[in-house]
């Protein structure tokens, strides 16, 4: 009835899990009941709800038990010997018998077990796993924004750090240089490939696993939330013989999902479509994919010089990140081949600044370069708790709009619920400037123009700046005015 999970017990005190941490009258039946301190922290109510329901349904050992016997374990580990503690916080050598023995421990399983399916749950792209000093702290990110979670005590992060070493088929004795690994895991009928990165930090390695569902393929170009003009755009240079289309944007912008979109529509038996990726995050039927693996000589330089001999009609690139890989796709352009690729830039023009930056004659670019995107993700207001919304003058100030361009329209907020887990947004959905290369913008590149004067050109040739088209996602009702500033804040 009070909804609480009891997440762990250190010593004389009990950590809750509980909806509403003011809830005096749980609270001190809890204490009457255990005769502990109780801390309680707080959690959404359903995802309690579905942990009490999953633990029933499964009779199985509750959070607290598997906290409880790990934690049991690593203090029996740490009384057999001094040595082994002070070894552990000065990041020295420990046992590899004993790390490998607090890998496969049952109740650790049980409880990387738990962390893993309770981020898919929760729609998590990563997984944070952080040391401190006295704590640990567990992060996901849910639609673009980390949130915390509750985090059992410090005394099992070496414990799961080496669960996760071991899934991952990775060195459980290294913990003072930084290691890279994968694991495939099944949950709910469905598989997913989790990367993991493992870094040493003073306290300990902290790990960051990306979660991918290897079974959700990317929508179609129609589904993935383009307006219709931009859509157009992208398709046109699509439908176009030979050229690059590039798609700009910082890390975690969608950029690879609107790629993967692209070939999605232009998969064909007609075509030989060959992509060079690091990795390659979904396996897609009839395409050739190439995995780059550095450390034996393949790179996305080495591997497009192999491609260009096996007779290809479309080349996606996963990122163009030095010089070489660059005139490769300027080449491979211009001898009657379709490129898609990426690049970490601000916004459209900027891809054209950014490669000639790279040493790459204008000439080249401006006879190469077809499109040029730049792309974001705003993060949708939640469909459960929408409601209308007033913003005072400094929000349209900060915008650099008139309150005026809004009049007769109702904006919206997220209040906070259950679903959204209080954020008031659930979901993300994509903006895109999308600058094709027109006459005059390739005069503007020959002549080395600003990125500033040909921004200015595309706008005045009917292109939408980032800005613009979060602006109006904003009129539609499906994003809010602080996420339009959050997101094109650098415009």
């Amino acid at each position: 009835n009070h909804k609480i999970i009891p997440l762990a017990r250190l010593e004389n005190q009990l950590f809750l899990a509980m909806a509403d941490p003011l809830n005096v009258l749980a609270l001190d039946d809890v204490r009457r009941l255990t005769r502990m301190d109780v801390i309680p922290l707080i959690a959404p109510e359903k995802a309690i709800m579905d942990k009490l329901s999953n633990l029933d349904s499964a009779k199985s050992a509750s959070l607290e038990e598997i906290v409880q016997q790990a934690q049991k374990q690593a203090e029996a580990e740490a009384a057999e010997t001094e040595t082994v503690q002070v070894a552990t916080e000065s990041n020295e050598e420990v046992s590899l018998d004993q790390i490998t023995a607090s890998a496969e421990d049952a109740p650790v399983i049980k409880l990387t077990n738990l962390i893993l399916v309770q981020a898919i749950k929760d729609r998590a792209s990563d997984i944070h796993i952080e040391p401190f000093e006295k704590v640990m702290r567990i992060r996901y990110r849910i639609d673009g924004a980390l949130m915390e979670v509750p985090a059992p005590p410090k005394s099992m992060h070496m414990a799961i750090v080496s669960r996760i070493k071991v899934m991952s088929n990775l060195d459980i004795a290294e913990r003072r240089l930084p290691q890279d690994g994968r694991a495939r895991i099944k949950f709910g009928g469905k598989d997913y490939d989790l990367r993991v990165s493992i870094i040493p930090t003073v306290f300990g390695e902290k790990v960051v696993i990306r979660v991918l569902d290897k079974g959700n393929l990317a929508p179609s170009l129609d589904k993935i939330g383009l307006d219709q003009e931009t859509l157009e755009r992208f398709r046109a240079a699509l439908n176009a013989p030979h050229g690059i289309i590039l798609v700009t944007g910082p890390t975690g912008s969608g950029k690879t999902t609107t790629l993967y979109s692209a070939l999605q529509e232009l998969n064909s038996p007609e075509w030989n479509i060959v992509t060079v990726e690091d990795p390659v995050e979904f396996q897609i039927h009839g395409i050739n994919q190439i995995n780059v693996k550095k450390e034996i000589g393949l790179t996305f330089a080495s591997a497009l010089r192999s491609i260009l001999r096996q007779d290809p009609d479309i080349i996606l690139i996963g990122e163009i990140r030095d010089t070489e890989t660059a005139e490769i796709a300027i080449e491979a352009a211009l001898t009657g081949h379709q490129v898609l690729s990426t690049l970490h830039c601000n916004d459209a023009a900027g891809a054209i600044t950014r490669l000639d930056d790279m040493g790459i004659a204008p000439f080249l670019i401006s006879s190469s370069l077809i499109l040029s995107t730049a792309q974001r993700l705003m993060r949708r207001i939640c469909s459960h708790c929408k409601e209308p919304v007033t913003y005072p003058p400094k929000m349209f100030q900060d915008l650099k709009i008139h309150p005026k361009d809004f009049e007769g329209l109702t904006l919206y907020r997220g209040r906070g619920c259950e679903r959204c887990k209080g954020t008031g947004y659930y979901g993300r959905l994509p903006i895109m400037e999308a600058m094709p290369i027109t006459e005059e913008i390739r005069k503007l590149i020959i002549a080395r123009a600003s990125a500033v004067e040909i921004t200015n050109t595309a706008i005045a040739q009917g292109m939408k700046t980032l800005r613009m088209a979060a602006l109006d996602r904003v009129k539609e009702g499906v994003t809010t005015l602080e996420q339009a500033l959050i997101v094109t804040a650098a415009h």
